[in-house]
C-alpha cells in the first residue's frame, strides 16, 4: 500500500502531515492526516489515537481547530484523523448535508448506490490502521475518538471490537442513531429497511449487551442544539447502567456542538487515552 505526502507542518516539535492513498475498500482515493510526536521514531514507537469527525466534516477539521497536538507531543501519542466518507467524482452522493459524501456514518452500505463506495467501517477498523501501521513508527495500542456523527462512530467501532481498543471517548455523540431523524435518514439509505442491521451501528443497543467492556468517556454540552432531538445521550446512560459498563458521561453547562467545546477538554480526552496505553 503506497501512500503520497501532500503537506508537512512542524507542530509542538512534532508533525503534521496529509497523506492521501487509493483504499481497495473505499475504491477511491482518500485522504488521512497524522500528527506524529518528537518521540516517533523507528527506534520509538508510540501509540496512536483514531479521530472520527462529524457531519460534513473532512481529514482536516480536527487538526486545525481542536488543539491536540501540544499534549500529544507532551505524551507522545500519534493522532489519525481520517475523512469522514469516501470522496470522488464515481462517489454516490445526495443534496443533504446528511446524507452521502462528508456523512458516512461509519457504516458498512448494503444498499445501492451507496455498497460499492461506502465501506466506511471497514476502512476505519481495518484498511486504515493497517496503514498506519506499514508507514508509521507505531504500536498495535489503539483508542478511538469523535466528534458528533464521528462519536458514533468511536463508540460503535469500539463496542463492537473491544479487543482492538484500550480506551474509547466521545463529544456530543448520536448514541442512539436507531432513534434520531440523522441516524434513521442514513440507516435506511445505507443499510435498507431491516432495522435489526441498523441496531450492530447503534452505541446504545450495543453497550447494553456488551460483555467486554472499553474504558469509555463522553462529554456532552447543555447548550447544545442537537442534545434532545439528535443526539439523546440518556439512552447511552440507561444502557450502561442495565448493563454495568464502566461509562463516564460528563454534562457540561453552556458548552453548544461546535469546536470550541471540543477544545476545551481535548486535552482531557488525550490523558483518558494515554492513561491506557500501556
Amino acid at each position: 500500500m503506497t501512500i503520497e505526502n501532500l503537506s508537512c507542518n512542524k507542530s509542538f516539535g512534532g508533525w503534521h502531515k496529509q497523506y492521501s492513498h487509493q483504499s481497495a475498500v473505499l475504491n477511491c482515493t482518500m485522504r488521512f492526516a497524522i500528527y506524529l510526536p518528537p518521540q516517533a521514531s523507528t527506534a520509538h514507537r508510540v501509540p496512536v489515537i483514531y479521530w472520527l469527525s462529524g457531519l460534513t466534516c473532512t481529514d482536516e477539521n480536527f487538526m486545525q481547530k481542536a488543539g491536540a497536538q501540544r499534549i500529544a507531543a507532551e505524551l507522545g501519542v500519534v493522532i489519525v484523523a481520517p475523512d469522514t466518507s469516501p470522496r470522488g467524482e464515481a462517489v454516490a452522493d445526495d443534496d443533504g448535508y446528511d446524507l452521502g459524501k462528508g456523512a458516512g456514518f461509519y457504516v458498512n452500505a448494503t444498499e445501492q448506490p451507496w455498497q460499492r463506495h461506502y465501506q466506511m467501517y471497514d476502512y476505519i477498523v481495518d484498511e486504515l490502521p493497517a496503514l498506519i501501521e506499514a508507514h508509521f513508527p507505531v504500536t498495535d495500542q489503539r483508542a478511538i475518538a469523535g466528534h458528533s456523527m464521528g462519536g458514533h462512530g468511536a463508540l460503535t467501532i469500539a463496542l463492537r471490537n473491544p479487543q482492538r481498543y484500550t480506551s474509547v471517548s466521545a463529544f456530543s455523540p448520536i448514541t442512539n442513531p436507531v432513534d434520531c431523524p440523522w441516524g434513521q435518514k442514513a440507516f435506511a439509505a445505507y443499510l435498507g429497511k431491516n432495522q435489526e442491521a441498523w441496531r450492530e451501528y447503534d452505541a446504545s443497543e450495543l453497550m447494553r449487551k456488551a460483555t467486554e467492556h472499553v474504558p469509555a468517556l463522553v462529554d456532552q454540552g447543555e447548550a447544545d442544539d442537537f442534545l434532545e432531538s439528535q443526539l439523546k445521550p440518556e439512552a447511552l446512560v440507561r444502557s450502561a447502567h442495565e448493563s454495568g459498563y464502566p461509562l463516564q458521561l460528563r454534562r457540561h453547562e453552556g458548552y453548544d456542538h461546535s469546536y470550541y467545546f471540543i477544545a476545551s477538554f481535548i486535552e482531557e480526552h488525550v490523558r483518558f487515552h494515554a492513561k491506557y496505553f500501556a
